[in-house]
């Protein structure tokens, strides 16, 4: 409740303004770096660039990491494709670690960004109406209430969930931000590394002027133990049935 007096205490613009940077600034960027967008185009780029790339981080290492996580966190954030490759390329320039590390702090900061401007434009307004709400809308939104730590990180380790959809939805879920930020840095953690450690070896690849494999990912061998963390995560939610029913 407090969380709603707030907003409407808040002017309009004040209120949507976060989000309209973020749309501006997506239509922004894309326009200036349209011919980079899409997986292609832009791995292109860096394997034009690549040369290039290696002797500025050899002289500036410090400023090549800081530039690099800005603009991973603006394509996270700006919802823009591009992050496969940000991904890529942090392993590429900074192996897999600590380009793993790199790769999750912006990511993290970028999915940061867009959950504020969500929450504040709509968060609380668009909670209150599903709290007021009758039926399954109402059961669905009590059964995330109740498992907010589950559902978090089942949204980030599922692959199949598509990164801006977990990124927007606990917006508008009333979830706590300290509990959005630790579950996304962890949450994406198995699959952030799995693709650092491909782009550590886009050495190799670009001699051999292939690309990179990306469905590495749903090799058993990594499938697997993301699964079985996807299994850890439901487990409180499978205990909380069980016991509601021996309840009943």
């Amino acid at each position: 409740m407090t969380d709603i007096v707030k907003e409407q205490s808040k002017s309009p613009i004040a209120r949507y303004l976060p989000l309209a940077v973020i749309v501006i600034g997506a239509g922004l960027f894309a326009w200036v770096f349209r011919s980079y967008l899409g997986f292609d185009a832009a791995f292109q780029a860096l394997a034009d660039n690549r040369e290039a790339l290696i002797a500025f981080r050899d002289a500036n290492y410090l400023l090549t990491v800081l530039a690099f996580i800005c603009i991973y966190a603006l394509i996270v954030a700006f919802s823009l494709p591009g992050a496969t490759v940000a991904t890529l390329a942090g392993g590429f320039l900074f192996a897999t670690f600590p380009g793993a590390f790199f790769n999750i702090t912006a990511a993290t900061l970028g999915a940061t960004a867009i959950f504020l401007a969500a929450q504040t434009s709509f968060g609380a307004r668009l909670g209150a109406r599903l709290e007021g709400s009758e039926g399954i809308v109402k059961r669905i939104k009590d059964g995330i209430d109740e498992n907010q730590w589950s559902m978090l990180f089942l949204m980030r380790l599922i692959p199949a969930v598509p990164f801006f959809v977990a990124n927007l939805v606990p917006a508008f879920l009333e979830v706590p931000t300290r509990r959005y930020v630790i579950s996304t840095f962890f949450g994406i953690m198995p699959g952030a590394v799995v693709y650092t450690s491909v782009g550590a070896g886009l050495g190799e690849v670009f001699a051999r002027g292939e690309t990179p494999d990306l469905g590495i990912i749903f090799e058993p061998r990594i499938l697997l133990p993301i699964l079985g963390l996807c299994a850890l995560a439901l487990l409180p939610i499978l205990l909380k049935a069980v016991r509601g029913k021996k309840g009943l």
